[in-house]
């Protein structure tokens, strides 16, 4: 099976790579992946996409792009690619047994929030447990959360979400921030934040129907634990970028996300492109996401023009 684009990942990237891809007449093949929509799909409301006033549902949202898509003659496939050989053109990809080629390969595997592994984390998810605040903050004005972690991310989730929240308190399982100097300083300096030491979640109460109401609190010292009552919970232990399949046929940063070169959707490889929060760390937006997935359709489309 050979196909001039694959598409591996259907969240906004890779779906709207798959617009663009498909309206060029390249006929893209769409490898969906294990979580179709990518992390739009376990998000409630999601109010900041352009073009929706009142809100839409993420998984409607996705659902719509990749309508979308199969329109202008995607075709979408409910597969993941195990294994990819990206060292011979034309590149291949494995799913199970099933191998196919293909002259341009887009990358929209996106990145994985770090998550406690609770069952109450995955059954709340959404539900007043959120992995980002950008995306979340909103819901929660006037309401006390809890924020997860002791580096960068958590500090800057915590700063904004005072924006919002009538109290924020950062639960750190050590007694100091991993967090940069500046990060730590502007924390420790905003009166809307309190600082739990030494502290980790254990589990979270509440229900679909009532959203978070608290969590159990276990001191990781004594390990004594207790329970604080609170609205939402915001995980930000950091992502982890998925890029295990290409088995560091890629360049990737310090952090594992795929490089890109400046202004394009480039790899290291002539003919791969990546896009959406595989390849980005800072702004991990659904609307960004898409964007690069525009970029990486037409950095595909010109590169088989002159391939």
């Amino acid at each position: 099976m050979h196909r001039k684009v694959i598409i591996i990942g259907s969240g906004p990237a890779g779906l709207t790579a798959a617009v663009y891809a498909a309206r060029a007449n390249l006929e893209p093949l769409v490898f969906e992946g294990s979580q179709p929509g990518g992390q739009l799909t376990i998000t409630t409301d999601v109010e900041n996409f352009p073009g929706f006033p009142d809100g839409i549902m993420g998984p409607d949202l996705m659902e719509k792009m990749r309508n979308q898509a199969v329109r202008f003659g995607a075709k979408c496939e409910y597969k993941t690619v195990d294994k990819a050989d990206l060292t011979n053109s034309p590149f291949s990809v494995w799913v199970k047994d099933d191998k196919y080629t293909a002259d341009t390969i887009i990358i929209s595997t996106g990145a994985s929030a770090r998550l406690l592994g609770l069952d109450s984390e995955s059954e709340l998810m959404g539900y007043g447990v959120s992995a980002c605040a950008t995306c979340d903050g909103f819901f929660f004005k006037e309401k006390e959360v809890l924020v997860v972690g002791g580096g960068d991310s958590a500090a800057e989730e915590a700063i904004f979400l005072t924006k919002f929240a009538s109290k924020v308190t950062i639960v750190h399982r050590r007694d100091e921030f991993r967090a940069s100097k500046i990060m730590q300083e502007r924390v420790l300096k905003n009166k809307n934040i309190e600082i739990m030491w030494n502290s980790a979640v254990d589990d979270i109460i509440g229900s679909k129907d009532t959203g978070v109401t608290g969590a159990v609190i276990k001191d990781t010292v004594s390990n004594d634990t207790r329970e604080v009552n609170c609205d939402g919970i915001f995980m930000a232990i950091g992502h982890v970028p998925n890029t295990g399949v290409f088995n560091n046929q890629l360049k990737l940063d310090d952090k594992g996300y795929i490089v890109t070169e400046p202004g394009t959707t480039n790899t290291n490889i002539p003919g791969v492109f990546a896009c959406g929060d595989v390849q980005d760390q800072i702004y991990r937006q659904a609307v960004t996401a898409a964007g690069t997935g525009c970029m990486s359709a037409i950095d595909a489309e010109h590169w088989l023009e002159n391939y």
